[in-house]
């Protein structure tokens, strides 16, 4: 029986001194000198990355990367690989009813499903003082990448029979996926569905949902917890369909004022957001990320529910400067 999840989300909002819990594991390969390519196909350099991550800060939870070409190419996606970005999924797999219908779902293992399992087994076992977050994508993001950003965003209106039969079979997919984790001894997972957050509030109501709710469910416990993140600039419009998942916390992304957001989370849901990784993380300096991070803290400590976090996964290339101001700052707005 692992830590009651439910209770460490309680007793963050009780805390007067909150810690930080950014998306923070990618940057790892400049502490161990290694490419992006090495440490998404090692599973023992992702968790000795966690556990520096983890020795380095004193972060509320040890965060795994959020690689969203990872479970696309276990159904059989292309994916584009450098030495220091992201991977991205390139081409798609449905085109037409024929391909949706035809499409199988994978065994969990297939592809890097298996190693970056086997990497969150690994990091249970490193890091013990804190909980450890694998990183999934969610069900509306991951058919976008099986059948084209851009072509889902006009199958929603064109061919919702196609895109549903897709969500489905990527949403099976998930519910095994994340089972899996959950028998690594992790404590939840970061599921990002950034897709949705570039629909109108009745197409996420349709598209995204229902399945996100369904993985919650069959998945979420008090010890295993789903955080739902959405970086996309409609999710306050959105916000009504987005609590209806049932997640047990919530992160959002820098395209929304995250204040105005609080307003809208109920006092006894975590909220997380929102400093720019980009903008900050990887492209500001310590002293614009101490100001953006110190004015953050300002704007949304009143609310008890709010902890601070990146506005998405940190980029490969960013600053430990950067990143060390982020939490020096933290550390300070706390102490005064």
């Amino acid at each position: 029986m692992g830590q009651n999840m439910k209770k460490w989300l309680d007793d963050m909002i009780a805390s007067k001194t909150k810690k930080a819990m950014p998306v923070l594991s990618f940057p790892t390969i400049q502490l161990m000198d290694i490419t992006v390519q090495q440490l998404i196909s090692d599973s023992d350099l992702q968790a000795k990355g966690m556990k520096m991550v983890a020795d380095r800060t004193n972060a509320a939870a040890s965060v795994s990367m959020m690689d969203l070409s990872v479970e696309a190419e276990a159904f059989g996606s292309t994916v584009r690989v450098s030495d220091d970005e992201v991977p991205t999924v390139i081409g798609r797999i449905v085109e037409d009813e024929d391909d949706a219908e035809a499409l199988q779902v994978p065994e969990v293992g297939a592809g890097r499903t298996g190693l970056y399992i086997e990497a969150i087994e690994k990091a249970c076992k490193l890091i013990t003082d804190r909980p450890v977050f694998a990183g999934v994508i969610g069900p509306f993001s991951l058919s976008g990448r099986l059948m084209d950003v851009t072509e889902i965003m006009v199958n929603c209106y064109a061919e919702p029979d196609m895109v549903h039969t897709v969500m489905e079979k990527a949403t099976q997919f998930l519910i095994k996926y994340i089972s899996a984790y959950k028998n690594t001894g992790a404590s939840g997972v970061v599921m990002a569905e950034p897709l949705t957050g570039m629909l109108s509030p009745e197409l996420a109501e349709e598209f995204s949902e229902p399945y996100v709710r369904r993985i919650i469910e069959a998945v979420q416990t008090d010890d295993f917890i789903v955080i739902y993140h959405n970086c996309g600039d409609n999710t306050i419009k959105m916000i009504d369909s987005i609590l209806r998942t049932n997640a047990a916390a919530y992160h959002f992304g820098n395209a929304i004022q995250m204040s105005e957001m609080l307003t809208h989370i109920p006092s006894n849901i975590v909220a997380m957001g929102n400093i720019d990784p980009a903008g900050e993380f990887k492209n500001g300096t310590p002293a614009s990320i101490q100001t953006a991070t110190s004015a953050l803290l300002e704007e949304c400590s009143q609310y008890p529910n709010f902890v601070i976090s990146s506005g998405c996964d940190i980029p490969p290339m960013s600053s430990w400067d950067n990143i060390d101001a982020f939490f020096n700052a933290v550390d300070e707005f706390y102490a005064e």
